[in-house]
Protein backbone atom coordinates (compact mmCIF):
# COMPACT_ATOMS: atom_id res chain seq x y z
CA UNK A 1 0.00 0.00 0.00
CA UNK A 2 1.46 3.27 -1.03
CA UNK A 3 2.25 5.76 1.44
CA UNK A 4 0.59 9.13 1.28
CA UNK A 5 1.46 11.68 3.23
CA UNK A 6 0.58 15.38 3.91
CA UNK A 7 1.96 18.13 1.53
CA UNK A 8 2.32 21.42 3.27
CA UNK A 9 4.73 20.07 6.28
CA UNK A 10 6.91 18.51 3.81
CA UNK A 11 7.36 21.08 1.79
CA UNK A 12 7.53 23.39 4.77
CA UNK A 13 10.56 20.99 6.19
CA UNK A 14 12.19 20.95 2.53
CA UNK A 15 12.45 24.36 2.32
CA UNK A 16 13.45 24.48 5.97
CA UNK A 17 16.15 22.38 5.50
CA UNK A 18 17.49 23.80 2.40
CA UNK A 19 17.98 26.91 4.20
CA UNK A 20 19.74 25.86 6.73
CA UNK A 21 22.14 23.87 4.20
CA UNK A 22 22.45 27.14 2.80
CA UNK A 23 22.98 29.26 5.44
CA UNK A 24 25.68 26.42 6.90
CA UNK A 25 27.69 26.72 4.18
CA UNK A 26 27.65 30.15 2.88
CA UNK A 27 29.78 31.02 5.83
CA UNK A 28 32.89 28.78 5.45
CA UNK A 29 35.96 29.39 4.47
CA UNK A 30 37.16 28.18 0.98
CA UNK A 31 39.65 25.49 2.47
CA UNK A 32 36.37 24.16 4.57
CA UNK A 33 34.26 23.89 1.28
CA UNK A 34 37.03 22.08 -0.55
CA UNK A 35 37.32 19.54 2.78
CA UNK A 36 36.75 16.21 2.36
CA UNK A 37 33.57 15.32 3.65
CA UNK A 38 34.05 11.78 4.76
CA UNK A 39 32.31 10.05 2.13
CA UNK A 40 34.46 8.45 -0.37
CA UNK A 41 35.83 11.39 -3.31
CA UNK A 42 33.45 13.76 -2.05
CA UNK A 43 34.34 17.48 -0.36
CA UNK A 44 31.76 19.57 1.29
CA UNK A 45 31.24 21.67 -1.77
CA UNK A 46 30.60 18.01 -3.60
CA UNK A 47 27.69 17.39 -0.99
CA UNK A 48 26.13 20.80 -1.34
CA UNK A 49 26.85 19.80 -5.66
CA UNK A 50 24.78 16.50 -5.43
CA UNK A 51 21.91 18.20 -3.76
CA UNK A 52 21.56 20.68 -6.19
CA UNK A 53 22.11 18.03 -8.71
CA UNK A 54 19.52 15.96 -7.55
CA UNK A 55 17.03 18.74 -7.71
CA UNK A 56 18.26 19.65 -11.07
CA UNK A 57 17.28 15.67 -12.62
CA UNK A 58 13.72 16.22 -10.88
CA UNK A 59 13.53 18.90 -12.77
CA UNK A 60 13.89 17.62 -15.61
CA UNK A 61 17.88 18.15 -16.45
CA UNK A 62 20.60 16.20 -17.18
CA UNK A 63 24.29 16.30 -17.01
CA UNK A 64 27.10 15.38 -19.65
CA UNK A 65 27.68 12.19 -19.45
CA UNK A 66 31.61 13.06 -19.46
CA UNK A 67 33.89 10.37 -18.02
CA UNK A 68 33.17 6.73 -17.11
CA UNK A 69 32.78 6.88 -13.35
CA UNK A 70 31.37 2.66 -12.90
CA UNK A 71 34.51 1.84 -11.60
CA UNK A 72 34.97 4.44 -9.38
CA UNK A 73 34.73 1.73 -5.93
CA UNK A 74 32.02 3.83 -3.95
CA UNK A 75 29.61 3.77 -7.52
CA UNK A 76 27.33 0.49 -6.76
CA UNK A 77 24.64 1.58 -9.18
CA UNK A 78 23.32 4.03 -12.32
CA UNK A 79 22.44 6.52 -9.49
CA UNK A 80 25.60 6.76 -8.26
CA UNK A 81 26.93 6.90 -11.60
CA UNK A 82 24.26 10.21 -12.16
CA UNK A 83 25.43 11.59 -8.88
CA UNK A 84 29.19 11.13 -10.07
CA UNK A 85 28.13 13.45 -13.53
CA UNK A 86 26.42 15.85 -11.62
CA UNK A 87 29.22 16.43 -9.59
CA UNK A 88 31.83 16.74 -12.68
CA UNK A 89 29.26 19.35 -13.86
CA UNK A 90 29.55 21.39 -10.78
CA UNK A 91 33.21 20.89 -10.02
CA UNK A 92 33.82 23.00 -12.98
CA UNK A 93 32.05 25.91 -11.69
CA UNK A 94 33.19 28.04 -9.17
CA UNK A 95 32.00 28.27 -5.69
CA UNK A 96 29.34 30.72 -5.95
CA UNK A 97 28.11 29.43 -9.48
CA UNK A 98 27.25 26.30 -7.75
CA UNK A 99 25.72 28.11 -4.48
CA UNK A 100 23.25 30.28 -7.24
CA UNK A 101 22.57 27.36 -8.88
CA UNK A 102 21.39 25.87 -5.40
CA UNK A 103 19.25 28.71 -4.33
CA UNK A 104 17.29 28.98 -7.97
CA UNK A 105 16.80 25.56 -8.40
CA UNK A 106 15.88 24.94 -4.52
CA UNK A 107 13.75 27.85 -4.80
CA UNK A 108 12.02 26.77 -8.05
CA UNK A 109 11.41 23.24 -6.96
CA UNK A 110 9.42 24.73 -3.58
CA UNK A 111 7.32 27.30 -6.08
CA UNK A 112 6.93 23.79 -8.06
CA UNK A 113 5.34 22.06 -5.64
CA UNK A 114 3.58 24.16 -3.71
CA UNK A 115 2.25 24.35 -7.17
CA UNK A 116 1.43 21.08 -7.17
CA UNK A 117 -2.80 20.06 -7.25
CA UNK A 118 -2.90 16.94 -4.32
CA UNK A 119 -3.75 14.15 -7.49
CA UNK A 120 -0.17 15.00 -8.71
CA UNK A 121 1.04 14.67 -5.23
CA UNK A 122 0.04 11.67 -4.58
CA UNK A 123 0.37 10.32 -8.52
CA UNK A 124 1.96 7.30 -8.30
CA UNK A 125 6.18 7.50 -9.20
CA UNK A 126 9.37 5.81 -9.23
CA UNK A 127 11.30 6.60 -6.42
CA UNK A 128 14.46 5.16 -4.26
CA UNK A 129 12.47 3.35 -2.30
CA UNK A 130 10.64 1.41 -5.22
CA UNK A 131 7.26 2.27 -6.50
CA UNK A 132 5.25 4.95 -4.27
CA UNK A 133 3.67 8.49 -4.04
CA UNK A 134 5.10 11.62 -5.52
CA UNK A 135 4.69 12.63 -1.65
CA UNK A 136 6.65 10.03 -0.41
CA UNK A 137 9.52 10.99 -2.69
CA UNK A 138 9.48 14.40 -1.34
CA UNK A 139 9.52 12.79 2.19
CA UNK A 140 12.60 11.11 0.64
CA UNK A 141 14.25 14.06 -0.58
CA UNK A 142 13.90 15.94 3.25
CA UNK A 143 15.61 12.82 4.28
CA UNK A 144 18.08 12.59 2.29
CA UNK A 145 18.93 16.32 2.48
CA UNK A 146 19.13 16.12 6.28
CA UNK A 147 21.30 13.64 6.27
CA UNK A 148 23.93 15.51 4.10
CA UNK A 149 23.53 18.39 6.56
CA UNK A 150 24.69 16.13 8.95
CA UNK A 151 27.47 15.00 6.74
CA UNK A 152 28.39 18.75 6.36
CA UNK A 153 28.51 19.06 10.02
CA UNK A 154 30.28 16.00 11.01
CA UNK A 155 32.99 16.62 8.19
CA UNK A 156 33.45 20.31 9.78
CA UNK A 157 33.35 19.43 13.42
CA UNK A 158 30.41 21.62 13.83
CA UNK A 159 27.11 20.66 16.38
CA UNK A 160 24.37 18.31 15.02
CA UNK A 161 21.56 20.20 13.12
CA UNK A 162 18.73 21.48 15.11
CA UNK A 163 16.13 21.89 13.80
CA UNK A 164 13.11 18.88 14.97
CA UNK A 165 11.44 19.19 11.78
CA UNK A 166 13.23 18.11 9.11
CA UNK A 167 15.12 15.46 11.69
CA UNK A 168 11.65 14.02 12.13
CA UNK A 169 10.31 13.50 8.67
CA UNK A 170 14.37 11.38 8.25
CA UNK A 171 13.31 9.47 11.13
CA UNK A 172 10.18 8.35 9.59
CA UNK A 173 11.79 7.33 6.32
CA UNK A 174 14.43 5.33 8.46
CA UNK A 175 11.49 3.87 10.91
CA UNK A 176 9.90 2.24 7.31
CA UNK A 177 12.81 0.41 6.74
CA UNK A 178 13.30 -1.06 10.79
CA UNK A 179 10.92 -3.76 10.19
CA UNK A 180 13.02 -4.88 7.63
CA UNK A 181 16.76 -4.32 9.33
CA UNK A 182 14.88 -6.48 12.37
CA UNK A 183 12.69 -9.35 10.74
CA UNK A 184 15.25 -9.91 7.95
CA UNK A 185 18.85 -8.65 8.74
CA UNK A 186 18.66 -9.36 12.63
CA UNK A 187 16.76 -12.07 11.51
CA UNK A 188 14.44 -11.76 14.79
CA UNK A 189 12.18 -14.71 15.95
CA UNK A 190 8.42 -14.83 15.52
CA UNK A 191 7.10 -13.36 18.73
CA UNK A 192 9.50 -10.98 19.28
CA UNK A 193 8.86 -6.95 20.11
CA UNK A 194 11.54 -4.16 19.55
CA UNK A 195 11.06 -0.87 21.15
CA UNK A 196 13.88 2.03 19.37
CA UNK A 197 13.72 5.46 21.59
CA UNK A 198 15.16 8.13 20.46
CA UNK A 199 16.33 11.02 23.02
CA UNK A 200 17.82 14.37 22.34
CA UNK A 201 16.25 16.51 19.14
CA UNK A 202 13.34 14.19 18.13
CA UNK A 203 12.22 12.14 21.10
CA UNK A 204 10.15 9.32 20.60
CA UNK A 205 9.54 5.87 20.43
CA UNK A 206 8.85 3.41 17.58
CA UNK A 207 7.87 0.02 17.58
CA UNK A 208 9.25 -2.84 15.65
CA UNK A 209 6.39 -6.76 16.24
CA UNK A 210 7.72 -9.55 14.36
CA UNK A 211 4.72 -12.22 13.95
CA UNK A 212 4.48 -13.52 10.44
CA UNK A 213 6.53 -10.78 9.48
CA UNK A 214 8.44 -7.80 10.68
CA UNK A 215 5.99 -4.43 11.25
CA UNK A 216 5.80 -1.37 12.68
CA UNK A 217 3.15 -1.22 15.12
CA UNK A 218 1.76 1.92 17.36
CA UNK A 219 2.55 0.29 20.67
CA UNK A 220 3.72 -2.90 21.73
CA UNK A 221 1.10 -5.87 23.07
CA UNK A 222 3.50 -6.53 25.98
CA UNK A 223 6.74 -5.28 27.55
CA UNK A 224 9.83 -4.91 24.65
CA UNK A 225 12.09 -7.91 24.49
CA UNK A 226 14.99 -5.01 23.77
CA UNK A 227 14.61 -1.62 23.57
CA UNK A 228 17.65 0.64 21.53
CA UNK A 229 17.99 3.91 22.79
CA UNK A 230 20.04 6.25 20.66
CA UNK A 231 19.62 9.78 19.23
CA UNK A 232 18.57 10.44 15.78
CA UNK A 233 21.54 11.74 14.38
CA UNK A 234 23.48 8.08 15.96
CA UNK A 235 21.13 6.27 14.25
CA UNK A 236 21.39 8.28 11.46
CA UNK A 237 25.43 7.52 11.38
CA UNK A 238 25.09 3.60 12.48
CA UNK A 239 22.35 3.33 9.26
CA UNK A 240 24.83 4.96 6.22
CA UNK A 241 27.84 3.72 7.54
CA UNK A 242 28.73 7.29 8.26
CA UNK A 243 32.11 7.80 9.11
CA UNK A 244 32.01 8.59 12.79
CA UNK A 245 29.40 5.16 12.91
CA UNK A 246 31.94 3.98 15.49
CA UNK A 247 31.36 6.36 17.25
CA UNK A 248 27.72 6.32 17.99
CA UNK A 249 26.54 5.12 20.80
CA UNK A 250 23.09 2.93 21.54
CA UNK A 251 22.00 1.99 24.78
CA UNK A 252 20.54 -2.06 24.80
CA UNK A 253 18.11 -2.82 27.30
CA UNK A 254 17.20 -6.47 27.81
CA UNK A 255 17.91 -8.87 25.62
CA UNK A 256 21.41 -7.71 24.82
CA UNK A 257 22.29 -10.37 22.06
CA UNK A 258 19.69 -9.67 19.54
CA UNK A 259 20.06 -6.02 20.57
CA UNK A 260 23.32 -6.41 19.11
CA UNK A 261 22.30 -8.33 16.26
CA UNK A 262 20.36 -5.43 15.70
CA UNK A 263 22.38 -2.83 15.57
CA UNK A 264 25.35 -4.43 13.28
CA UNK A 265 22.41 -5.09 10.79
CA UNK A 266 21.43 -1.23 10.84
CA UNK A 267 23.54 0.19 7.85
CA UNK A 268 21.28 -0.70 5.06
CA UNK A 269 21.57 2.90 2.81
CA UNK A 270 24.66 2.91 -0.26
Amino acid sequence: MKTRVEKAPIIDALAAEWRAIDHLVSGLSDADWSAESGLPGWTVGDVVAHIVGTENMLDGKEPDAGRDVAGLDHVKNPIGELNEHWLDHYRTRTRAEVMADYRAMTAKRIADLTAMGDDEWNADAVTPVGPETYGRFMRVRTYDSWVHELDLRDALGLDEPSDPVPAGFALDEMAAVMPYLVGKKAAAPKGTRVAFEFTGLVPTRVHVAVDDRAALVPALDGPADVTLRTTVADYTRLAGGRPRAAQATVYIDGDVALGSAIVDSLHYMI
